[in-house]
């Protein structure tokens, strides 16, 4: 049967001297201008006066958060015991290893004691990043594919691809599957409903678009898992999960309680 070529795109687009440009870090920074673009026009729509005020002070304590956080998401998740003997590399983020869940839940702590210090509201402010987050993600998951990392099981299917690092045997391009789901589809559904908190008399308190952004990547995530290849130093939890699967699974039941906190606030508040 035949399978996909993988393109072998070199992960370098050019060299000046020692200093390498990526595609890898290449997506991360449109990740971020299309965020910043996008957040400062949900602002002026909306008229979000006092985040627009913060706006700029507020996109680099994300940023900052997004990078330390996924490096020691890493460290703390897939490789702890690696790290604890080699502490001198944890900030060696050149060599590879981040992790989403740990950027995530870096965002949402230093955007909400940023938010609390320069009294934003909160809830408000989330749902706004919330419906851009996913065209980082899908950028940076194209991003794994030229690198060929992260790549999927062992698959029979026409459009398996056998990549540079993963054997002889054909694999699910998995990396693309999760641009597609955790990326597009997601941002199409969060874009589409992001008005949905600023209109009156809606079931949608502000913190919809957030809680709804946790839950709908978790269940993406954990429906790619399974045709991704598990982390080689983890494996399978109890031979059925994998690591993604059960930071995704905590994800999807912290969106739950954050949709039923404020639900219960804004119903108390209109008593």
């Amino acid at each position: 049967m035949p399978f996909l070529t993988f393109p072998h795109i070199d992960p370098i687009i050019f060299s000046l001297g020692p200093l390498h440009i990526r595609w890898y870090g290449l997506m991360y920074v449109l990740g971020f201008l299309a965020s910043y673009y996008l957040v400062r026009k949900q602002i002026r729509e909306v008229n979000f006066q006092r985040l627009g005020e913060q706006f700029e002070n507020l996109n680099m304590v994300l940023i900052l958060a997004v990078v330390v956080g996924g490096r020691l998401g890493y460290v703390l998740f897939y490789n702890f015991s690696y790290y604890l003997a080699h502490p001198l590399e944890i900030p060696a983020t050149w060599s590879g290893g981040m992790s989403f869940h740990g950027a995530c839940l870096a965002i949402i702590i230093c955007g909400w004691l940023f938010c609390r210090t320069k009294k934003i509201d909160f809830w408000q402010a989330a749902d706004l990043y919330a419906a851009t987050i996913p065209i980082g993600i899908g950028l940076g998951r194209v991003g794994n594919f030229i690198n060929g990392e992260l790549f999927g099981r062992i698959t029979t299917l026409s459009w398996g691809m056998v990549f540079p690092d993963g054997g002889p045997l054909p694999r699910h391009p998995s990396q693309l599957y999760e641009s597609l789901l955790e990326g597009l589809l997601l941002f199409i559904l969060l874009w589409t409903m992001r008005r949905r908190p600023w209109q009156q008399n809606t079931y949608w308190p502000h913190g919809s678009i957030f809680a709804l952004f946790l839950v709908g990547y978790g269940c993406m995530r954990i429906l790619v898992e399974n045709f991704r290849e598990p982390d080689p130093q983890l494996g399978l939890f109890f031979g059925l999960f994998t690591m993604g699967q059960f930071l995704s699974g905590a994800m999807i039941a912290g969106g739950t309680l954050v949709w039923k906190y404020r639900l219960h606030s804004r119903n108390n508040s209109s008593q």
